[in-house]
């Protein structure tokens, strides 16, 4: 049985498949910050809309810092991985804080919240590297009102297993017999009969890494987003691509150079999606329903002084809570 269903290109939006929504892979080359915590020459940057593959850095629709200020979410969870940099988050909820250099913060949108995502250049006399991943997964409908929630997955908690020249990061799920710190409570991965799994991995030259066997059924990818072309169970899979697994053990095994990939599965929830901008609903009449919500509630309002809030320079890496309390790592 080939187990490699097909292959894809990756570009700027990565496709998943249910319970997932999408995923953006994030790397930026930022150079040395401002007193403002953002670039000093803007040249070339479309401010507003800065999404040009071609630079080495983006603004997005950051004016002043990069990033993404206050926009609304509904219905589903966004899971962010920040393997090099920091963001600066704010939410309608009182929520905020500073986290990255390998920690997670699992959002759950549910009914709706406003939030912000800048990346502070912090550093003003050498660069600020970025890359991170955020992943969207679905709620199903019994949770898409859901109360909004974030947890934080701080870098220092998050289980790391080295093996056969593969180092894997366990963000959700299990592997070889470790468990990933739990997700926010109504998410769709904190059933552990949904398999749910967010695994990175990197892998020396010749590495293999052996994916454990899910149940039929289950979605599973794989995405090899930096390194030399690997093979899985015969197929080659070349650096910038995915592929669809069966869900069957599998064995992916690297080439020449080091490699990096990052594989997403879980059961699916098997419910209709009906997408529109920052909502997720399961029909149109719901999304109408949203964006009447947001409309009239704004989701809670916006509590902090500038869409795209961030924190002083040296402030650390913290969260703070919509009922006040705050934890570092």
């Amino acid at each position: 049985m080939n187990l490699v269903r097909r292959t894809f290109p990756l570009g700027f939006v990565w496709e998943t498949a249910d319970p997932f929504l999408f995923s953006v892979h994030h790397r930026d080359h930022f150079p040395a910050g401002t007193d403002d915590l953002g670039p000093a020459n803007l040249a070339g940057h479309q401010l507003g809309q800065d999404f040009d593959p071609g630079l080495d850095w983006r603004m997005y629709h950051g004016q002043t810092v990069p990033g993404f200020p206050a926009h609304p979410h509904r219905g589903f969870e966004t899971v962010t991985v920040v393997l090099e940099g920091l963001i600066d988050h704010a939410d309608s909820g009182g929520g905020t804080g500073r986290f990255g250099n390998g920690d997670v913060q699992w959002m759950t949108a549910g009914a709706g919240l406003q939030h912000s995502e800048m990346f502070p250049l912090v550093r003003p006399d050498a660069p600020n590297p970025l890359e991170l991943f955020q992943i969207w997964l679905n709620l199903p409908a019994a949770k898409k009102m859901a109360p909004p929630h974030y947890r934080m997955l701080w870098a220092e908690k998050i289980p790391v297993v080295e093996r056969d020249g593969a180092r894997v990061r366990i963000i959700a799920g299990v592997w070889e017999g470790v468990t990933a710190a739990p997700p926010a409570p109504d998410s769709w991965a904190a059933d552990p009969a949904h398999e749910l799994a967010i695994w990175i991995a990197d892998l020396a030259p010749g590495a293999s890494w052996s994916l454990p066997a899910a149940s039929p059924g289950v979605n599973r990818r794989a995405y090899l987003f930096e390194g030399s072309p690997v093979v899985i169970e015969g197929t080659s899979l070349p650096v910038n691509h995915g592929a669809e697994l069966e869900p069957e053990a599998a064995v992916i095994v690297n080439g020449a150079q080091p490699a990096r990939l990052l594989v997403l599965q879980g059961v699916p929830i098997g419910e209709p999606v009906a997408q529109q901008g920052p909502f997720v609903m399961n029909s149109p009449a719901e999304l109408q329903q949203a964006f009447a919500d947001y409309r009239r509630t704004q989701f809670g309002r916006w509590p902090w002084p500038r869409s795209d809030f961030v924190h002083p320079r040296a402030k650390g890496r913290f969260a703070q809570y919509g009922n006040g309390t705050e934890e570092t790592p």
